[in-house]
């Protein structure tokens, strides 16, 4: 194997299917990159058992052939190399010489039989997603999954089709978001997508996301066991979670007696200064709404206490409820609507909260025990 190719293109390609490579280190060939050379690509390719990544991009090739080779091997290399031309070649079988302008150096490989297959999925179902609108689902449905496998079926993205939607549900059964997005393609979604594998995938679609593609977009393909998305030339896999999702639909409060508009800046800066005192207290805040404020407050405890009032914009009745401090803030900080609309039956109902001029979102907050006066 012998090609040439742009430093920064495979230092890039690299970085990126690094991304796959984990902690395990009873299969030591799993902290290598499979690198293949054939036609005018090279293809690097990584993975832990659970998620694969793939990309490619154009050399020049002299030979074609492959190697595995050490992922902080190459890394150390390209990240210090200042020449913009790299040339990488195999000699002996399972090494590969590197070498540019001013560099030079050799990495001890392994032969690319030695790596683990990644299996092709099967696919039997494939939707097209515009990706601005599903980064953004993902940005306001993963941070809700839980972090533990206790329960592997709440560390997933609940991920189905309904009413010509794709609806993305993520809890850990104190909060709950919900986001519908519009798609292409045909048959039916019904899996739970583990949330590690989405935020690798929001994680690597990002920086593609440019204003001036708005319409920039990706594919997702679903069969029994597995997950695939698609972004240009760079393929991610991943195991689906076996198991069935809890029925959200029946915590969802079936009325609501009070709705309330607020600043969302406003809110979260009050929250953040509020959350001193009430990390003492589990994290309990009272929100108290009132006609024309909402009034928050937090227990007295050996730090102090803290309360204050915000302008709002109030429908139908005054309420009470206690909230967590950490989780409004950890979703509070991801959104950039200037106004939320907070919905509230009761003191013992989760409180939902939408964006305002957005149909497709809502986050479901558990409540607290309330602070004795």
């Amino acid at each position: 194997m012998k090609f040439s190719c742009v430093t920064q293109e495979l230092l890039t390609a690299t970085q990126l299917v690094s991304r796959a490579i984990g902690n395990d280190q009873t299969l030591p060939i799993l902290q290598n990159i499979l690198l293949v050379v054939e036609g005018k690509r090279c293809t690097l390719s990584a993975t832990n058992l659970e998620l694969s990544i793939i990309t490619s991009f154009e050399v020049v090739v002299e030979n074609e052939g492959g190697i595995t080779i050490p992922a902080k091997a190459i890394l150390n290399f390209l990240q210090y190399c200042s020449d913009p031309q790299v040339v990488l070649e195999t000699s002996e079988g399972t090494q590969l010489k590197l070498h540019s302008k001013h560099a030079k150096a050799v990495i001890s490989g392994e032969a690319t039989n030695g790596f683990p297959a990644i299996p092709t999925i099967q696919r039997t179902t494939t939707i097209t997603l515009v990706m601005k609108e599903f980064l953004h689902a993902l940005n306001l449905v993963t941070f809700a999954c839980a972090k533990t496998t206790t329960r592997p079926v709440i560390s997933g993205v609940y991920t189905y089709t309904s009413k010509g939607k794709l609806l993305l549900v993520g809890t850990d059964s104190y909060r709950l978001s919900e986001a519908k997005i519009s798609f292409e393609g045909q048959g039916e979604v019904g899996c739970i997508i583990p949330s590690r594998f989405l935020e690798e995938v929001r994680a690597i679609a990002a920086p593609k996301k440019t204003t001036a593609d708005e319409k920039a977009v990706l594919e997702m393909s679903m069969s029994n066991q597995q997950v695939e998305v698609r972004i240009g030339s760079t393929i991610l896999t991943s195991r689906l979670i076996d198991g069935k999702f809890p029925d959200y639909l029946q915590v969802l409060p079936k009325e609501k007696i009070t709705t309330l508009s607020v600043g969302t800046h406003d809110l979260l800066s009050t929250l953040k200064r509020m959350h001193y005192f009430a990390k003492e207290v589990n994290n309990n805040i009272t929100f108290q709404a009132g006609k024309q404020f909402l009034h928050l407050h937090t227990k007295q405890t050996q730090l102090g206490k803290d309360e204050a009032d915000l302008d709002i914009e109030l429908t139908g009745e005054e309420n009470k409820i206690a909230l967590s401090s950490s989780y409004l803030i950890d979703f509070l900080s991801r959104i950039d609507s200037e106004k939320i609309l907070i919905e509230l039956s009761d003191k013992l109902h989760p409180a939902v909260f939408r964006l305002k001029g957005e149909d497709g979102f809502l986050h479901l907050v558990m409540p607290l025990r309330m602070a004795e006066e």
